[in-house]
């Protein structure tokens, strides 16, 4: 096996597990650590992978993006963490809107129940979480459904959008960047959220910290179009600094 066939197999393997770890990368393909790590470097810098403490996993891109099935899976408690923050943010906010993916729908349950709301979603699993409120308004824009996000795309959801003017809208990413800003593999989904964005009054970004630094086919936002970033405490302090820097307030929780 060479150098690019190994690469391409590493590849693989993190994009079926989720990560992968160095020392098993080592005895797996019968090489030395250092070699692993020179491969994940250059993978690193090819924008198909993010390094970690021993290991790396794989980067959402225009040939591959993670279900909503194994979202629900990875970082979960500082999801509900985030979520909740976010939930503190809604202040007077009488119209959201709530993003596909399940940070998203972590907020939507996280939203205040004692005043009336009007969330405008395209998540299915968002919507059906919603219904049952009393105090919640849900209008579900149409569209074609993705299977793995289960959520609407296409002209249709675009056009409704278009039609609204949003107090509130939390936003999610499949990678947010300094350099590129934040973006999803998918057109349709981009366009989805570049009118989310500019129907908003206000715009908040709720992610975990593997999101930070990574870049996607699509950018549909600046960094400096949200008020507020949410993430976890991975986030590294000074790296917050950073984002901070470019207009945002960024909490970490």
């Amino acid at each position: 096996m060479d150098a690019e066939e190994r690469r391409r197999g590493i590849l693989e393997l993190a994009r079926r597990t989720g990560s992968v770890d160095v020392s098993k990368l080592s005895a797996e393909f019968g090489v030395a650590k250092e070699t692993v790590r020179r491969d994940l470097r250059l993978m690193e810098q090819h924008g198909l992978v993010r390094r970690t403490h021993g290991g790396a996993y794989p980067v959402e891109s225009a040939g591959y993006e993670t279900t909503l099935d194994f979202r629900t899976t990875r970082y979960v408690p500082e999801k509900q963490r985030i979520a909740a923050a976010a939930g503190d943010l809604v202040g007077d906010a009488e119209t959201l809107f709530v993003d596909e993916g399940f940070t998203p729908q972590l907020i939507a349950q996280a939203l205040p129940r004692t005043r009336p709301l009007t969330v405008v979603t395209a998540s299915l699993a968002t919507a059906t979480s919603l219904a049952r409120a009393e105090s919640v308004t849900v209008l579900l824009l149409g569209g074609r459904v993705r299977g793995g996000t289960v959520a609407t795309v296409g002209h249709w959801a675009t056009h409704m959008l278009s039609g609204f003017v949003i107090d509130l809208a939390f936003i999610g990413a499949n990678g947010i960047s300094r350099e590129y800003g934040l973006t999803t593999p998918d057109p349709v989904v981009s366009e989805v959220k570049a009118q989310a964005v500019r129907v908003a009054r206000r715009r908040v970004f709720a992610g975990v910290h593997t999101k930070f630094g990574a870049g996607s086919f699509c950018r549909f936002a600046e960094v400096s179009d949200f008020e507020t970033i949410i993430t976890d405490s991975a986030l590294p302090l000074a790296e917050a600094h950073r984002y901070s820097l470019m207009g945002p307030q960024v909490i970490r929780v």
